[in-house]
C-alpha cells in the first residue's frame, strides 16, 4: 500500500511506494490517483547522466500538477513554492528520489520545479495535471542565491534557457 506523507507546503505530498520481489524480478507500486485525487493528462519519461540539471520550469497558463518518480537512477528533486498568497511563497522544497527508496512527490500547481541527476544513468517520470503551454513556459534561475538551493555539484550540464533563466525577483510579476 502507498503511503502518504503532508509537508509543511499545503498541498505537496511525497508518497513512498511499495516493492513487491519474487525470483523474477520486481513490481513496484508508484501511483494511485485515488489516493492522491488528482487526475493526469500527460506523462513524461526523461533519461538524463550524471550532474544533469534540468529546471526550475514553472507554466502561467494551465500551471502543472507534477507527480514525480524515478524508475532508475537517483535525483535531487527540488520545487519552489511561487503562489503569492502561500505562507510558503518563494521557500523550496528538496527530496531525494531513487528507484532504491522508492519515494515519489506530488507537486501542486503553482511550483516552479527541477531536478539534478546523481546517478550515472537517471529515468525519471513525470505525470502532470496539465498539457504544456507553449509561450507560457518560464524557467526560474535555478542558481538563484535567493533560493538558497545547495546543488550537489557545482559544474553541471544544463540547458541554454536554464543557464540564462531568471532570478526570483525579476519573475515576480509572473507568479
Amino acid at each position: 500500500m502507498l503511503k502518504i506523507k503532508k509537508t509543511k507546503f499545503s498541498g505537496l505530498i511525497v508518497i513512498q511506494g511499495e516493492t513487491h520481489h519474487d525470483k523474477r524480478g520486481y513490481l513496484r507500486e508508484m501511483l494511485l490517483e485515488k489516493i492522491i485525487k488528482k487526475r493526469f493528462k500527460f506523462h513524461i519519461m526523461s533519461v538524463s547522466k550524471k550532474k544533469v540539471l534540468r529546471g526550475l520550469h514553472f507554466q502561467t497558463k494551465n500551471p502543472q500538477g507534477k507527480y514525480v518518480s524515478v524508475i532508475r537512477g537517483k535525483i535531487l528533486d527540488v520545487a519552489v513554492d511561487i503562489r503569492k498568497n502561500s505562507k510558503t511563497f518563494g521557500k523550496k522544497f528538496e527530496i531525494v528520489l531513487s528507484d532504491k527508496n522508492n519515494k515519489s512527490v506530488y507537486i501542486p500547481p503553482g511550483f516552479a520545479h527541477g531536478f539534478m541527476c546523481l546517478g550515472k544513468e537517471n529515468i525519471i517520470n513525470y505525470s502532470c495535471t496539465n498539457y504544456r503551454s507553449v509561450g507560457y513556459e518560464h524557467s526560474l534561475l535555478y542558481n538563484d542565491k535567493k533560493l538558497k538551493i545547495n546543488w550537489p555539484f557545482k559544474k553541471v550540464i544544463i540547458t541554454k534557457k536554464d543557464k540564462t533563466a531568471k532570478t526570483f525577483n525579476e519573475l515576480l510579476d509572473k507568479f
